[in-house]
């Protein structure tokens, strides 16, 4: 950015300008101070003499206060007049002046998402525990048992199993259709939700066949746990006080 003045600015500096050469050229040219000689003032001479000597050192008095002050009263004036005449223009002209764009602060980013824990899978592990003992059966070596017997023992695993997903969870099909059915996985597809198995070529659209329709929680219900209680605790040891 560049000062630049304003056109009666210019005209204003001239003006003064002009007044301080023509009060010179007029202080010069009629002396209207009187006469101003330097020489020593004859004090032994007649009175004529006497008061002729002092007009003259009066006048060069005056006179030095003429071109002393007059520059100095017409430069306060330009001091005090010319900044109020001056404009910043980049460009030198007014018209293309540009902008200046303001500063945006930036906004702070979001903070990270909180690690998973495990505490959830754990409480629904122990839920799962405790009305159909599935952690029990799982960890059971069931080699020795004839399947009549383990058949017996899924029912009722089963039936108390499906009664807490039923109470706890919600439950969807990713892919809607029966097993066995015609499906098309589109270009957009989520990997994480859609697993492609078989002969996997090419890019996506891709025609298949449904294996299975997956599931997806849509809701999880899971009470609170008591304050103190440790989350990882699957299924509390049972202790029989005879």
């Amino acid at each position: 950015m560049r000062p630049k003045l304003k056109p009666f600015a210019s005209v204003l500096i001239f003006l003064l300008s002009g007044l301080l050469a023509a009060g010179n050229y007029y202080a010069f040219v009629y002396a209207p101070f009187g006469k101003c000689t330097f020489g020593e003032i004859p004090l032994d001479g007649d009175m004529a003499q006497l008061t002729q000597g002092l007009a003259m050192l009066s006048a060069c008095i005056n006179y030095g206060y003429y071109f002393v002050g007059s520059p100095l009263v017409i430069g306060l004036l330009l001091l005090l007049i010319v900044p109020r005449l001056v404009t910043s223009d980049a460009t030198g002209s007014e018209e293309q002046q540009v902008p200046v764009q303001p500063v945006v602060k930036k906004a702070a980013p979001p903070p990270p998402p909180p690690k998973p824990t495990t505490d959830a899978a754990v409480q629904l592990l122990g839920l799962l525990q405790r009305e159909g003992r599935l952690v029990d059966f799982l960890r059971e070596d069931i080699q020795s048992y004839e399947d009549e017997q383990v058949g017996a023992a899924v029912r009722a695993i089963h039936e108390s199993c499906r009664q807490v997903l039923s109470e706890h969870l919600t439950l969807e099909p990713v892919l809607s259709g029966n097993e066995g059915d015609d499906v098309t996985v589109p270009k957009d597809f989520d990997p994480s939700a859609i697993r492609l198995t078989g002969n996997v070529s090419g890019e996506p659209p891709f025609r298949g066949t449904l294996r299975h329709s997956g599931w997806r929680a849509t809701q999880v219900k899971l009470p609170s746990q008591p304050s103190g209680q440790d989350p990882k605790i699957v299924a509390p040891a049972e202790v029989e006080i005879s």
